[in-house]
């Protein structure tokens, strides 16, 4: 029998994953507490128990995307463009819409709206990371060869590819790689 602590948790989880399907399928706006509450088959209280309002059970749910994106990021081989955007890709195929709406209605988000900074930022790290070793070392052209990445490897990139354009899959990995390895220097694997 689970103890008092692991069913709030378990309640938590899924109270979580609910505001994240939904959010995946809707936009902001569009999602309420009631629809949030119904589909983890809760109470409205008992979502407002757990998150406090339909903003805390956003932001739950988004630190189980962040989470699972953080998992698939780290899965890169450092340095390996195709690799890289396969990985992206991947990511993209599981969120991107959802992304993509999000940065769409940024300006009603309110507080949540920090967020897409901070997936900005973090998105950034993770190319300046991932192509350490073919970045410039001056800091200036290090900056352009970076934010050409960024651009190259954006989900509004792979949102022109893939829905706008109706590239397949692996037609976007292509597209998003011929653009990766034209911003690094030398001969990439």
């Amino acid at each position: 029998m689970a103890s008092r602590a692991e069913a709030v948790a378990a309640t938590r989880e899924r109270i979580a994953r609910s505001a994240l399907r939904l959010l995946m399928e809707c936009a902001y706006d569009d999602v309420t507490l009631a629809d949030i509450a119904a589909t983890a088959k809760v109470s409205h209280q008992t979502v407002l128990n757990h998150y406090q309002s339909k903003e805390g059970a956003a932001l739950a749910a988004i630190e189980l995307l962040r989470g699972e994106t953080e998992a698939l990021r780290t899965s890169v081989r450092r340095g390996d463009p195709g690799h890289a955007v396969e990985v992206l890709v991947e990511q993209y195929e599981r969120f991107g819409d959802l992304n993509v709406r999000w940065a769409m209605s940024a300006e009603r988000l309110g507080r949540l709206a920090v967020l897409l900074d901070h997936a900005r930022a973090a998105h950034r790290g993770w190319l300046e990371d991932t192509f350490a070793q073919a970045l410039p070392a001056a800091a200036a052209e290090r900056r352009r060869a970076v934010n050409a990445l960024h651009a190259a490897t954006d989900v509004y990139t792979w949102k022109l590819l893939r829905r706008d354009l109706r590239l397949s899959r692996s037609e976007t990995i292509r597209a998003m790689t011929a653009l990766v390895r034209g911003v690094l220097p030398g001969d990439q694997p």
